[in-house]
């Protein structure tokens, strides 16, 4: 491709070199460059690929595009005279719009719905899909579980809303896959990583905010978390917000060219929840559905869902989706750790949810005990190379909601698992809260099963769809539903021998 088409859109560019080339590849891994390939400089958390200039000219590199103030004159005097060197106020910016260009821009060509907020960003994702699906449209799905056209998932993903390049990548893999939406989990990271810049989005959702990913690696503050996640509203026309939201509530006037349709269950708003049950197995509430008030169930059991069950009407309803297609979607949904129910031969009520955060794992111990007839188990760990502060606060959390609390690792990362553990007692330790700390994860979950009757409630936390545990810096197999079948079976032979 063309070196100017690719670079188009991107402003304050200074070059040394020709940009009459043909660029046979973009990419930003130094590693992955060949022959008559542009090299894009990243500077990231781990690694700064400005210290990789040198090897990608000798892999083949014919293009650098660096950040003006992060490569160094001495390293700009190295780079041949037969290489282009180009300059960008941000490369991260640069990058995607490259991308966009290169991929010869597929968000433009189908209609991308992003959607943003703390909590429930995939559920809602997944529970959109569906809905459009079961309406005859062909979807794409790109979140935090995994990149799918239809069922098919075609990529497995390391971050909620990939790189820009893989990200255009991927959806120029859905566009010649025929899909007509695609539905998007945007995080505040891709928002202010410009990892979804140059996308152009149909529409966008927003859940909700609460604290989370406030680090030194992450945002400094709410405010600034916040912010990140408005943008996606500055990229698009129609957005569909939380109405019972305090940050959500407050975008319209930040964004007045944005057209806003609001969702809740407590406040006034376009789409109202009312009469709400809750089970072990679903929830249902009645909802106005075109010109009647229709009784819509939804699969995965607790308020929340509801939330999210709305979110997914709002864009359906958007789409001319008929009550009947929505009421069976929603009805037949099931996402990956999220809420998830585990299949098992003793019939015992075990769940796997992502809930990583004090606010979550006390939303989802505090919404199956309102319908569980017995004990509410909760398995959970912290992961390590993370925030603190939220450690000791998620053990107060389980203390004081769950009948019996098992504090076990989750990704310890580089960390020490007994001092993650020790960090979430000072918090269990100030409620009544009975619990024991158990470090292996799966001799955490296997006591949970034995202790457990058919009445209790087993809430395995944090891990969700993850399928590893990463412990100093390897990721190891561990998915929790097939963990928990295995252990099903452990338990049940040694029952046999002794009987």
């Amino acid at each position: 491709m063309e070196l100017k088409k690719i670079l188009a859109g991107i402003d304050k560019l200074k070059v040394r070199g020709t940009l009459d080339r043909d660029i046979a590849n973009l990419t930003n891994d130094s590693n992955m460059v060949k022959d008559n390939d542009m090299f894009v400089a990243i500077k990231g958390f781990k690694t700064d690929g400005h210290e990789h200039i040198e090897e990608a000219i000798q892999n083949g590199a014919k293009v650098i595009l660096a950040q003006e103030n992060e490569i160094t004159k001495e390293t700009v005097e190295k780079i041949p005279e037969d290489v282009t060197i180009i300059l960008a106020p941000d490369t991260r910016y640069a990058l995607a719009i490259a991308s966009c260009n290169y991929y010869n821009n597929p968000s433009k060509k189908m209609k991308l719905i992003g959607v943003t907020g703390t909590k429930g960003k995939t559920t809602t994702t997944y529970m959109i899909r569906d809905i459009l699906e079961k309406q005859g449209i062909k979807v794409g799905l790109i979140g935090t579980v995994a990149a799918y056209i239809g069922d098919k998932k075609i990529e497995k993903n390391d971050n909620t809303t990939p790189e820009s390049l893989k990200l255009q990548e991927i959806l120029a893999k859905m566009l010649k896959e025929k899909c007509e939406v695609v539905v998007m989990e945007v995080s505040s990271q891709s928002l202010k990583l410009s990892r979804v810049a140059g996308c152009e989005f149909y529409m966008a959702v927003f859940t909700n905010l609460a604290e989370d990913h406030i680090s030194e690696r992450e945002h400094p503050n709410m405010e600034d978390y916040f912010e990140s996640k408005v943008k996606l509203f500055k990229m698009c026309k129609t957005g569909l917000i939380n109405a019972d939201d305090l940050y959500a509530i407050t975008i319209p006037k930040l964004v007045p060219e944005c057209n806003f349709t609001t969702y809740g269950i407590d406040n006034t708003c376009n789409l109202l929840a009312k009469d709400i049950t809750v089970t072990n197995q679903c929830v249902d509430f009645k909802v106005k559905l075109g010109d009647k008030n229709e009784r819509v169930k939804v699969s995965i059991p607790g308020r929340f869902s509801v939330y999210n069950a709305l979110a997914a009407i709002s864009v359906a309803l958007k789409f001319g989706c008929s009550s009947e297609n929505i009421k069976e979607a929603l009805m037949n949904i099931r996402v990956p750790g999220r809420s998830e129910l585990v299949d098992n031969k003793l019939g015992l009520t075990i769940m796997i949810d992502y809930a990583h955060t004090p606010e979550s794992l006390e939303k989802i111990l505090s919404a199956v005990k309102i319908y569980t007839k017995g004990r509410v188990i909760s398995v959970f760990g912290c992961g390590g190379d993370r925030d603190k502060i939220k450690r000791p606060m998620m053990g107060e959390a389980s203390g004081r909601v769950a009948d019996y609390t098992i504090i076990t690792s989750d990704n310890p990362r580089t960390e020490e698992p007994e001092k993650i553990i020790e960090d979430i007692e000072k918090g269990i330790k100030k409620t009544k809260g009975k619990y024991e700390c158990i470090v292996n994860r799966v001799e955490a979950i296997r006591k949970a099963i034995k202790m457990a009757n058919p009445k209790d409630i087993i809430v395995l936390a944090g891990k969700g769809h993850e399928q590893y545990q990463e412990i100093q810096g390897e990721k190891y197999p561990f998915d929790e539903n097939l963990i928990v079948n295995e252990i099903i079976e452990e338990e049940m032979e040694k029952k046999k021998k002794k009987d």
